[in-house]
């Protein structure tokens, strides 16, 4: 299956760009999604099916890990995280990271989506991968 005219060569870069900026990972001028976070079944610019990427449980997972790593983590320094009762601390904190994370879903769903339109899930190949399978061990 040759790729598409709009793209001529996909990369990893390209894919995660476009989907970070919910753009349809083909053409990048179509939107990705059609409300929060359902999938446009086809680009209305380019035509390309972007249903065929199943996103499923990677984008609410890596949202949860970078927002652990980029809000939660360094909260922690802050001394009235320590300091301060439980409540005050939910009542400061809560809304920033409820915002934070859904800012982030949508981004990071497109960016799965863009990853796996760049590394051409339906063919099973990445870009690059050489075609010599010699390193391979026979069964």
């Amino acid at each position: 299956m040759a790729p598409d005219p709009v793209q001529p060569e996909p990369s990893v870069w390209t894919g995660l760009t476009r989907g970070l900026a919910l753009r349809c990972p083909n053409c990048g001028k179509g939107a990705l999604l059609h409300s929060y976070l359902k999938v446009r079944p086809t680009c209305e610019v380019c035509g390309h099916d972007n249903a065929q990427y199943p996103s499923d449980d990677a984008p609410p997972y890596f949202t949860i890990l970078l927002v652990g790593h980029l809000f939660i983590a360094p909260a922690l320094v802050f001394p009235f995280i320590w300091k301060w009762p439980a409540h005050y601390v939910l009542l400061a904190t809560l809304p920033a990271l409820i915002l934070i994370t859904l800012l982030l879903l949508p981004r990071v769903k497109g960016a799965v989506i863009g990853l796996q339109w760049a590394i051409r899930k339906g063919e099973g190949k990445a870009p690059g991968q050489d075609e010599d399978h010699s390193w391979r061990r026979r069964a």
